[in-house]
C-alpha cells in the first residue's frame, strides 16, 4: 500500500483506511495507520485528520501496542473540545465510544495511578451525561475498576447498576456485555451461572469481531470444573481457531494454554507457546502479559513435575530454555507484574489471584483433543506394578516371588513371564532345587520365543531330574512348536510325534496328569495347524486339514469335562475351539467360523481370562462385517474393548477404537463414531504411531465431526492430519477426501479462499483418476469457493474446467449449473452483461438439447425443472444487469426488463408442465415477473400475475412455508393495486 494518490484525495484516504482496517492485527497495520495520519494532515481537512486519528486509535487498541492509543485519543478529545462542529455524527459517536477503551486501557497499565483512573471515570460520566447517554457504559467501566482492584462490594453495586441502566448506543454489544457478566460470575465461584449467561454467545445468537472468541476461551476452565470435558474440548478447538490469528487476544490465548496444562495436553501447550513467541516480550498490554506469564508458569511447572524439567521448550527469543528455567523466569515476571498492579491498586488482590492460577492442579488427567501434537514431551508411561524385589536376595523374598510367579502362571496372567524374570534375577547366586530351576528355564525359553529352543531342552532335563517326566515331555513339545515357528515344520512334527506317544503312555499309567498330557497334545495340534497355514492345495491339503482337525478334537476330548476350576485346561479347550474356527475358515464356512470364535471367546471370559478373548472378538467383528451384520461387528468390537482393558497395547487399542468408529459411522451413529475415533487417535499417539495409525484415526474423526456440523473442530483436526497423510502410505484417496472435507468445513466457516485452495489441490490429484466424477465435483466446488472469495477470473476458469468435465461425463444438470454460475460471474466481472447473456443462452440451449434427447421420463422431468430454473435465473440476471449497468437510460432499461419478463414467462411455462412438483418454481417466476411489471408501471399485469399465483396455490398444502410466502406476497401485490386506486 503506497501513498494516497496526489496526497489530496479525501475519498482515497477513506478507501485506504478501510483497506487497512481489513489487514491482520499487528505492527504492519499500526505503521500504516501512522502513515495515513500523516497523509490526512496534508489534506488540510479537519474531518480527514479526525478519521485518521480514530483509525489509529482503533488499530492500536486491537494490537500488542495498546499503550499507544492514549496519544491519539487525547488529541481527538482536544479537537472535540475546541471545534466539535468538525466531527460528523459518526465520529462524534466514535469519540464517546472509545472512552470505554481508554478506561480499560488505563487499568491495563500499572504505571497509571488509580486516582487518575477514578478521575477519568468521573470525566467519562460527565461527558456521557452531557451527550445524553445512559449510565450503562459508565457503570460497566466502574465495575471493571472495582473488580480489578478487588473491591468486591463496590463491584457488586456497580454490576447491579450496570444491568439496571438502559441500553443505548454507547452500551457494548450484547456479546461483549455477556462475556463480562459471565466472567464476573466465574470470579464469584458461580460457573454454572456464567455458562448460562454465555449460552446466547456460544450458540451464535450474539457475536461481534471478538466474540465468541473470548467467551469460548473463558468457558474452558469452568466447563472442566463442572465435569463437562467434552464441551471444553470442543470450545478449545473451535475457540483457538478464532483466537490464533489475532495479535490483541493474548489473554484469551493464555486461557487456551492454561486449558492444555489442566488436561494432560502439555505438549500442545508448548506448541501454542511456540506459535506466539512475541507474547513473551510484548509490553503494550501488561495485564494480558501477566495472564500469559502466569499460565506459562503453570505449564512449565507441570512439565517439571512430570519429569521433563530439562526438556527444551519455547521461550523468549535470544537464548534456549529448559522447562525448569522457563518456569522460574515466567514466575518471576508474573509476580513482578502482579506486584506493580497491587502497588498501584493498594491491595494484594491481583497477586493473590495470579499465585492461585499458577498453583492450579490438573482438572482432567487425560483429555484427548484429536489434533496432531508433536511428541516433544510425551507423558510418562507408568508400567504395571512388578513383584517387589529385595535389595539383598534372601530366601523369604525369593519364596514370595516364586509363589507369585506360580500363581501368575497357573492363572495365565499377562505378567507371568515378567514375574518369572523377577524370580530369575532374585535367584542369581542362590542354590535352588531342580524344580525351581526347571520352571525358571521354561519361562525364560517362552519369553525368548524361537531363540529359546535350547532352554526348553534344559528345562526338560531339570523337570526330569525333579521327578516330573510329564512336564519334561511338555517342555520338549513346546520347544518343538517354537521350532515349527522357524519354518522347520517337518522336523517339529517328527519330534512331537514321539513325545505324543510317550505322553499318552504315561497318562494311561497315571504317571502324569491331564495338564501335562494336554500340553503335549496341544503342541502337536499347534504344529499341525502351522502346516495348514502353509496353504497346501488339493488332496494333500485336505489331508493336512483333516489331520489337524483330528488333533484338535483330541485336545477337546482330553480336557472337556475335566477343566472344572482348572484355568489352564479351560484355556486349552478355548484355544482348541479357535483352531476349529480357523479350520472352518479354511473351508469357507464363514458362519461356522464366527460361531466357533464366539464359543471360544465366551470360554475364555468364563474362565476369567478375558484378555485372551480380544483377538477372537476382533475376528468375529471382521466376519460379521463380511456377513453384512453391522450390529454383530459392533458387539464384538465393544466386547474386545471391554475384555482387553489395560492388557491391550496402545496400538491395539487404537485399532479397536478405529474399527468401532468405522462400524458406527456406517450405521450413521456419528456422535459415538467421533468419540471412538478420538480415542483411536489418542492411543495411536501413545503408541508412537501418530503419522500412520493416528493419521487414519484423525482422518475419520474429521469426517465424523463434519457430519455432525462441528465444522470448526473438524477443520482443526483435518488441518493437523494433512502433513501426515501421503499417497504412498495412506493412498491418494485419503488425501483427496481429507482436503475435500476440509474445503467443506472452511466453506461453512466463511474461509472461502482457503477452502478453494484445498478443493483445487484435491482436484489436481483426482485429475489422474480413471473415474472423473470426483474431479468434476471438486472443480465445481472450488469454483464456488473462488467466487465467494471474490476471485472472479479464477472462479470462471474453475467453472469452465468443471463444465467440460460434466460434458464429458454426460451430466447435463451440472453442466448447465456451471454455465449459469459463469453467467453470474461475467455480470460481476469484465465480460459484463453481454458476456453474461451469452453464457445464460448457452445454458438454456444445453438444457433444452439434453431434455430432448433424454429417453427416460424421470430424467426428462428433472431436466425440465433444471430448464425452468435456468430461465428463471436468466430473467433475474437480465433485470439485475439493467438496474446495475444502464441506470438512467429508460429505453434500455425497459428493453432489458421486457427480456427478463420473457425469460420468467418461459420459466413459468416449463414449471407448469411439472404439475404440483413445479408449483414453487412457477409461482416464484410469476411473482418475479409481477414485480418487474410493477416497476414498469404495468399494474394491471402485476395484478393479473398475483391472481395467477393465488389460483395456482388454491388447494395446495397449507403447511408448506413456501406456499404461505407466495400467497402473502401475491396478496400484498393486490393490496398495493387497490391502494393505488
Amino acid at each position: 500500500m503506497g501513498e494516497i494518490d496526489g496526497g489530496t484525495d479525501f475519498d482515497a484516504l477513506r478507501r485506504a483506511i478501510a483497506e487497512n482496517s481489513e489487514q491482520p492485527e499487528g505492527p504492519a497495520r499500526n505503521a500504516r495507520a501512522e502513515q495515513l495520519l500523516a497523509e490526512a494532515e496534508r489534506l488540510n481537512i479537519p474531518l480527514a485528520v479526525i478519521e485518521a486519528l480514530g483509525h489509529q486509535l482503533k488499530v492500536y487498541n486491537y494490537s500488542s501496542e495498546k499503550d499507544r492509543m492514549f496519544v491519539p485519543f487525547a488529541r481527538l478529545l482536544r479537537l472535540w473540545d475546541e471545534r466539535p462542529e468538525d466531527f460528523d455524527e459518526y465520529e462524534a459517536h466514535s469519540l464517546h465510544w472509545v472512552f470505554k477503551w481508554v478506561t480499560a486501557g488505563m487499568l491495563d497499565q500499572p504505571h497509571i495511578p488509580l486516582a487518575s483512573i477514578e478521575k477519568w471515570l468521573g470525566e467519562m460520566e460527565r461527558r456521557y451525561r452531557l451527550a445524553g447517554h445512559s449510565e450503562r457504559a459508565v457503570r460497566s467501566a466502574e465495575f471493571s475498576v472495582a473488580a480489578h482492584v478487588g473491591d468486591l462490594e463496590r463491584a457488586e453495586r456497580a454490576y447491579g447498576a450496570w444491568l439496571a441502566a438502559d441500553r443505548d448506543r454507547m452500551a457494548d454489544c450484547h456479546a461483549c456485555e455477556l462475556h463480562g457478566q459471565g466472567t464476573w460470575q466465574v470470579r464469584r465461584g458461580r460457573d454454572e451461572d456464567a455458562l448460562g449467561l454465555w449460552r446466547p454467545v456460544l450458540e451464535g445468537e450474539y457475536s461481534c469481531a471478538h466474540e465468541p472468541h473470548t467467551v469460548l476461551a473463558s468457558s474452558l476452565a469452568p466447563l472442566l470444573r463442572l465435569g463437562r470435558p467434552d464441551e471444553a474440548r470442543a470450545h478449545h478447538l473451535r475457540g483457538f481457531r478464532l483466537v490464533r490469528p489475532m495479535e490483541s487476544m493474548r489473554g484469551a490465548y493464555a486461557d487456551h494454554v492454561e486449558f492444555c496444562a489442566l488436561t494432560g495436553n502439555e505438549a500442545r501447550g508448548l506448541e501454542l507457546l511456540a506459535q506466539r513467541p512475541a507474547y513473551f516480550t510484548d509490553t503494550g498490554q501488561p495485564r494480558s502479559r501477566l495472564d500469559f506469564m502466569a499460565v506459562v508458569t503453570l505449564l512449565t511447572d507441570r512439565l517439571t513435575e512430570l519429569g521433563f524439567g530439562e526438556r527444551q521448550v519455547p521461550g523468549p527469543a535470544g537464548r534456549s530454555w529448559t522447562a525448569r528455567e522457563l518456569a522460574a523466569h515466567a514466575r518471576a515476571e508474573a509476580l513482578e507484574l502482579a506486584g506493580r498492579f497491587d502497588e498501584r491498586n493498594g491491595t494484594s488482590y491481583v497477586g493473590d489471584r495470579v499465585r492461585a492460577r499458577m498453583a492450579q492442579r490438573p482438572l482432567v488427567d487425560r483429555l484427548p483433543l484429536g489434533v496432531r501434537t508433536a511428541r516433544t514431551t510425551p507423558r510418562p508411561v507408568v508400567p504395571p506394578p512388578a513383584p517387589e524385589e529385595s535389595a539383598v536376595p534372601g530366601q523369604p523374598d525369593l519364596s514370595a516371588l516364586l509363589t507369585e510367579a506360580r500363581r501368575a502362571s497357573d492363572t495365565l496372567q499377562p505378567h507371568a513371564l515378567e514375574a518369572w524374570a523377577a524370580v530369575a534375577r532374585a535367584a542369581e547366586g542362590t542354590a535352588l532345587d531342580a524344580r525351581d530351576r526347571a520352571e525358571i528355564a521354561d519361562h525364560e525359553a517362552m519369553a525368548q520365543g524361537p531363540e529359546g529352543i535350547a532352554l526348553f531342552e534344559r528345562a526338560a532335563a531339570l523337570y526330569a531330574e525333579a521327578g516330573d517326566p510329564g512336564e519334561a515331555l511338555a517342555a520338549r513339545a513346546r520347544g518343538a512348536y517354537f521350532r515349527a515357528l522357524t519354518g522347520e515344520v517337518d522336523e517339529a512334527l517328527a519330534t512331537v510325534a514321539a513325545l505324543y506317544d510317550e505322553a499318552l503312555a504315561l497318562y494311561a499309567e497315571d504317571a502324569t496328569g491331564v495338564r501335562q498330557t494336554a500340553s503335549v497334545v496341544m503342541s502337536r495340534a499347534r504344529i499341525l495347524m502351522r502346516r495348514v497355514h502353509e496353504g497346501t492345495e488339493g488332496t494333500a491339503g485336505r489331508e493336512v486339514r483333516a489331520a489337524a482337525e483330528r488333533a484338535v478334537l483330541e485336545v477337546l476330548a482330553l480336557v472337556d469335562g475335566r477343566a472344572g476350576d482348572d484355568i489352564r485346561l479351560a484355556a486349552r479347550a478355548a484355544e482348541a475351539r479357535t483352531m476349529l474356527a480357523e479350520l472352518a475358515g479354511e473351508s469357507g464356512d464363514v458362519e461356522r467360523t464366527a460361531d466357533l470364535f464366539r464359543q471360544a471367546a465366551a470360554e475364555y471370559v468364563g474362565a476369567g481370562l478375558p484378555w485372551f478373548a480380544v483377538e477372537y472378538e476382533v475376528q468375529i467383528a471382521a466376519l460379521a462385517h463380511q456377513l453384512g451384520d453391522a450390529a454383530g461387528a459392533e458387539r464384538a468390537l465393544r466386547a474386545a474393548l471391554e475384555h482387553g482393558g489395560p492388557y491391550v497395547e496402545p496400538a491395539g487399542r487404537a485399532q479397536l477404537h478405529l474399527q468401532l468408529a468405522e462400524v458406527l459411522g456406517l450405521r450413521d451413529e456419528v456422535v459415538e463414531a467421533a468419540e471412538q475415533a478420538l480415542e483411536a487417535a489418542h492411543w495411536a499417539d501413545e503408541a508412537g504411531e501418530s503419522a500412520t495409525l493416528g493419521a487414519w484415526a484423525r482422518h475419520q474423526l474429521g469426517g465424523f465431526l463434519l457430519r455432525r456440523g462441528r465444522c470448526a473442530e473438524a477443520a482443526e483436526v483435518l488441518e493437523s492430519v494433512l502433513p501426515d497423510l501421503s499417497a504412498e502410505t495412506h493412498g491418494d484417496g485419503a488425501v483427496v477426501q481429507a482436503r475435500w472435507w476440509l474445503g467443506d468445513c472452511l466453506s461453512e466457516l466463511g474461509e472461502h479462499r482457503e477452502a478453494a485452495g484445498h478443493r483445487l489441490r484435491a482436484a489436481e490429484i483426482a485429475r489422474d483418476w480413471p473415474e472423473q466424477q470426483d474431479h468434476a465435483t471438486l472443480a465445481h466446488l472450488a469454483a464456488e469457493s473462488l467466487s465467494n472469495a471474490g476471485l472472479l477470473e479464477e472462479a470462471d476458469q474453475a467453472y469452465a474446467r468443471a463444465g467440460e468435465l460434466w460434458r464429458s461425463l454426460g451430466n447435463p444438470h451440472f453442466l448447465v449449473r456451471s454455465l449459469r454460475a459463469r453467467g453470474w460471474l461475467a455480470l460481476r466481472g469484465e465480460a459484463g452483461a453481454e458476456g453474461a447473456r451469452e453464457l445464460m443462452t448457452e445454458a438454456v440451449l444445453a438444457c433444452e438439447r439434453a431434455r430432448e434427447s433424454a429417453a427416460d421420463p424421470a430424467v426428462r422431468e428433472q431436466l425440465s425443472a433444471e430448464l425452468g430454473n435456468t430461465h428463471r435465473q436468466f430473467g433475474d440476471l437480465l433485470a439485475r444487469s439493467a438496474a446495475e449497468e444502464d441506470e438512467g437510460e429508460a429505453g434500455v432499461i425497459q428493453d432489458a426488463y421486457e427480456a427478463a419478463v420473457a425469460q420468467l414467462d418461459r420459466a413459468s411455462a416449463v414449471f407448469g408442465t411439472l404439475g404440483a412438483q413445479g408449483l414453487h418454481g412457477r409461482t416464484g417466476a410469476e411473482l418475479a415477473a409481477g414485480r418487474l411489471a410493477a416497476e414498469l408501471g404495468r399494474r394491471a399485469e402485476a395484478v393479473a400475475r398475483a391472481r395467477v399465483v393465488l389460483a395456482a396455490c388454491e388447494g395446495a398444502d397449507d403447511t408448506d412455508e413456501t406456499v404461505q410466502e407466495r400467497r402473502a406476497e401475491a396478496a400484498r401485490m393486490l393490496r398495493l393495486d387497490r391502494a393505488g386506486d
